[in-house]
């Protein structure tokens, strides 16, 4: 029998050993997930400290909730379930505002010739995800942040599939009329 080591298990396995008690399994989730979950929080939180609370809360109800976790759904979905609800709870209204933060919204790496450039289509691109309403930009950041799929927006967020493909395509639409006014803009003053 091939044994396989903690980094070639899937989610769940590694859940239900944490539960079990192996803590070197914790590690493997948590390292796959961490990134992932902190730019969620990054992107709907108006505070980098909020972000980091929230990120470290839903973490501490991960390990609380190891011993009961049972394998119906996604490991990530139940993950993003449980940061969607935390958001929820924190703002007693599902409406997140987005971040401010450069760094969160812009994963280019600049050259030395189109630095500026690159830095004013974050700066656009930034602007335009705050331009969105609370749904879309949490649908959008699930799908395109974490790659989760349609249907796994719309288990997390609990909303229906139609609803989340509404709420994509929207986002998606406003997102292109945005970042091409605000690129004219940048153009005209150019000129």
């Amino acid at each position: 029998m091939v044994m396989r080591t903690l980094d070639q298990l899937d989610d769940h396995d590694l859940m239900l050993r944490y539960g079990e008690g192996e803590v070197a399994a914790f590690e493997v989730l948590y390292q796959r997930h961490r990134q992932g979950l902190y730019r969620y929080f990054l992107r709907q939180c108006d505070h980098r400290s909020l972000a980091e609370d929230l990120y470290q809360d839903v973490w501490g109800r991960v390990i609380a909730a190891a011993s009961r976790y049972r394998p119906d759904a996604r490991f990530d979905t139940w993950l993003y379930r449980i940061a969607h609800n935390r958001l929820v709870d924190h703002y007693r209204r599902p409406v997140m505002v987005a971040s401010a933060d450069v760094e969160a919204v812009s994963t280019l790496e600049p050259g030395p010739h189109d630095a500026t450039e690159q830095q004013q289509q974050a700066q656009q691109l930034r602007h335009c995800l705050g331009q969105l309403p609370s749904p879309q930009l949490e649908a959008f950041m699930l799908k395109e942040e974490v790659g989760f799929s349609a249907p796994m927006v719309a288990e997390v967020v609990g909303a229906s599939l139609e609803a989340t493909k509404s709420r994509l395509r929207y986002a998606y639409q406003k997102l292109r009329e945005c970042v091409t006014n605000k690129w004219q803009e940048v153009s005209h003053e150019r000129a």
